[in-house]
Parts: structure tokens; sequence; C-alpha cells
């Protein structure tokens, strides 16, 4: 007992500076300049602070998310993980128990000196217990424990994509009913125009080719409206997908009456590993893989494991007695110690790529985040000078029908301003709704939603 005590004080020396260390961040991750080099950002305050609720606060699509987090398929997944997880947590933490079993026997015998049959029974209790000297159990209660923050923080990473993608679908609904409203008034007043040209013709006014090229624009645009019209169904069809029920259609605010924060403050690159769970999953995968380094690591030492019985025997040929024994064995593992260091290498091998995939996360979501701010500010950008533009068409249009009323301008000039106007419209309303899908990928980039 005294070399093994002896031996047991010297594995914790050698293996403790190691085998028994708990995970530390690597000093190789940095969050410096994730969102550029050329911008500096010092504020701690972000958006993503914000609740889901806070932040989208169109109620018709307040409904729509918290449909989706009751009925969405991967919701529903991620929280069975969440069991998954906890009960194997749970067999890890039992494993520092002793084990109990109970193993009763029966045997008989019959001799012709007695003319009978004997009967014995034992009835013993037996117990083993692995003592953890080289740290394998309590790793693996770590790795487990890890395992398990993995899947309640998967299940927030859900959340956040769940959240953006219904909000996506529901934007992308309200820019498509926009467009179909401005192509419906367009069409109506591109029949009034193949009309207008019909009865100049009569006049003499103008010729077949005219009315020719406006009929075949009339034409155009109300083709646009199917297209338009399956969109919507399509869109539709997608957001049902999201919400776990069949297609149908969805109640809907307007695009024009959506409201924002009106400061994007996106806060410091640092605050992303407190904000995104995918981050915080990314760094969990590394903290599992450096405990399975050390549970690798620590199969290179011996094992000790006491065993114990005791209960009552009536055996055939003794007398009836109690019983009680205890052993203690300890292993090394002297033949299996090849393949043991190769298992370290792999591990170690697997928690270096655990480690880049992790700084990989980091950088892609620095470039989430500037690519989001890039939409946002390019098209608030393109919104100003759209205003303009619509402005200037609109005035176009006008003085190309005042100048043909006294003859100084072609009818077909008031169609061409008519077109472009329209073009100009439609693609005013897709630069709001890009300005509303990068604020929607900006919240979503900073961790927004997981809350």
């Amino acid at each position: 007992m005294k070399y093994i005590l002896i031996l047991i004080t010297s594995l914790f020396v050698l293996s403790g500076c190691s085998v028994f260390k708990k995970y530390k961040r690597p000093e190789s991750v940095k969050t410096e300049s994730l969102f550029g080099k050329d911008q500096s950002f010092t504020d701690s305050v972000t958006i993503a602070d914000l609740s889901w609720r806070e932040f989208f606060q169109d109620p018709y699509l307040q409904r729509l998310i918290d449909s989706a987090l009751i009925h969405n398929s991967s919701m529903r997944i991620a929280a069975q993980r969440i069991l998954q997880s906890e009960a194997t947590l749970k067999t890890a933490r039992l494993a520092f128990l002793p084990s109990l079993s109970f193993e009763p026997s029966f045997e008989s015998e019959t001799n012709k000196k007695y003319d009978g049959t004997k009967f014995g029974y034992s009835l013993p209790l037996k117990a083993s217990w692995e003592i953890d000297i080289a740290g394998r159990l309590l790793n693996n209660k770590r790795q487990k424990k890890s395992a398990y923050e993995s899947s309640l923080l998967y299940e927030k990473t859900v959340q956040t994509e769940l959240i953006k993608s219904v909000a996506n679908c529901y934007y992308t609904l309200l820019m498509l009913d926009a467009q179909m409203e401005v192509s419906k008034k367009t069409a109506a007043s591109w029949k009034a125009n193949v009309r207008t040209m019909k009865a100049m013709k009569e006049a003499g006014m103008t010729n077949e080719a005219s009315i020719s090229r406006t009929e075949a624009n009339s034409c155009s645009i109300e083709a646009s409206l199917f297209d338009l019209e399956y969109d919507i169904i399509k869109v539709e069809n997608s957001l049902a997908l999201l919400l776990g029920t069949t297609p149908q259609h969805f109640e809907r605010g307007r695009l024009s009456d959506q409201k924002f924060p009106e400061r994007l403050n996106v806060g410091i690159p640092a605050l992303l590993l407190s904000r995104r769970p995918d981050l915080q999953v990314a760094e969990k995968n590394l903290e599992e893989a450096f405990y399975g380094t050390n549970i690798a690591r620590s199969q290179l030492y011996p094992s000790l494991t006491l065993t114990g019985s005791g209960g009552w025997r009536d055996a055939i040929n003794n007398p009836t007695q109690w019983f009680i024994s205890l052993a203690g064995k300890l292993a090394s593992p002297i033949f299996n110690a090849g393949r043991n260091r190769a298992n370290l290498k792999i591990a170690k091998a697997s928690q270096q790529q655990a480690l880049i995939s992790f700084q990989q996360s980091l950088l892609q979501a620095g470039s989430e985040v500037n690519d989001a701010m890039a939409v946002c500010r390019t098209s608030m950008a393109k919104n100003d000078l759209r205003e303009k533009q619509i402005t200037a068409l609109e005035s176009a249009v006008n003085s190309t029908r005042q100048l043909m009323s006294h003859s100084q301008s072609t009818y077909l000039e008031v169609l061409t301003a008519q077109q472009a106007l329209l073009s100009a419209q439609l693609q005013q309303i897709s630069d709001h709704f890009d300005t509303i899908k990068g604020i929607v990928n900006l919240y979503s980039a900073l961790g927004g939603g997981a809350d």
C-alpha cells in the first residue's frame, strides 16, 4: 500500500501541470480589427442589446416570429439535443461514484451417502470504484459539461438564424407588395395610354407603329404582375416552411411603415464573443477538444480501481456465514502505450483543428458585420439619390404632357418618361428593402435575437 501511495503522489506531480488544467482561451485568439483595420470602434453599446421584440416593432412580424420559435423543426431538434447532452453530462458525473451490483447465485448437490439433495446459495453485493488518479474522469466530466453548454448555445444560434430568416422573408413580401401596387397603377395607366394613342391615330396625330410600341409596353407591365404574384407565393411558401405550417397567405403591414433604431451602434469587436452564440459554440468545440486531449493524455498513466464484495453465504460444504473482501488493482498501460500515444497525437490534431475553426469563425463574423454596415451605408445613400431621381422624372412626365398639348412634344416622349419613372419607383422600393435587409443582417451579425 505504501508503494501505491508513492506512485499516486508521483502521478499527481507529473500530470498536474497539464492533465488537471482547466480550459483557458488561447492568446492567439484576437478580436482587434475584426470590423476592418481602417475603422475604430469604442462604443460598448450595440443594437444587439435590444431584444428582438424591441428591434422588430411590426406586430404582424412579432406574431410570425413567436409562431416560428414554437413550431420550427430546427428549434424542436435543438431542444432535444439539450436533453441528450444533459443526460450525457449526468452519466459523466455519476462515473465518480462506485458502481454497485447484486449478483445472487444458487447451487445444488445430490449425494447417495445422505440420500438427498443439498442446496447452497450466495447473496453478494459487489462494488467497484475507479480512483481518478490521472484525471480521466474529471476531464470527461468537463468535456461533457462543455458539450451541454454548447447545446444550449446551439439552440440560441438556431433562434438567431430563424428570427433573421423570418424577418427577411417578411420584408421581402412587403417589398413585393409595394412593387405590385406600383406596377398595378402603372399597368392601368398604360392601358389608358393605349386608348389615347388609338384616339390620336384616328385624329391623324400618330401612326400604327407608335400604337404597337405602346401596346407592347402595356403587355410587358401586365406580364410582370404575374411574375410578382409568383414571387409572392414562393416567398409565402418559404415563410410557411420556417413556421412549420402549410402554405398560406400571411397578414402583413406595409414596407413604408417599418421603423428601426435611428442609430445603428455596432459596439466594439470584442462584444461579438459575448453576444454571438455561434462563436461561443465554436469556442465550446475548442474547449471540448482541449479536454479530449487531456483524456488521451491521462490514458498514458496507470489506473487504480478498488473492488469489494460482501454478503451472506450458505455453502453446501461450509457453514452459513457473512463474508467480505476488498482488493485494489493498479493497471499500467505497458502494451497499449504506443496506441495511447498515437491517440494523444490524434487528440492534439483535433484540438488544433478546433482552434483554427474558432479563429475562422471570428473572421467570418467580422466580415458579416462589415458587409452589413456597407449595405446599410450604401443603400441609405442611394435612397436619397433615388428620391431626387423620382422627383425629376415626375417633373419630366408632367413637362412632356404640357409640351405635347402645345404640339412641342410627341406622346412617345411622354411614354418614355413614364417608363423611366416606373423603373425608378421599382428600384426605389428595392433600395428601401436593401436598407432594411442590411439593418436586419447587421442586427443578426452582432448577435441580436439570442435573448
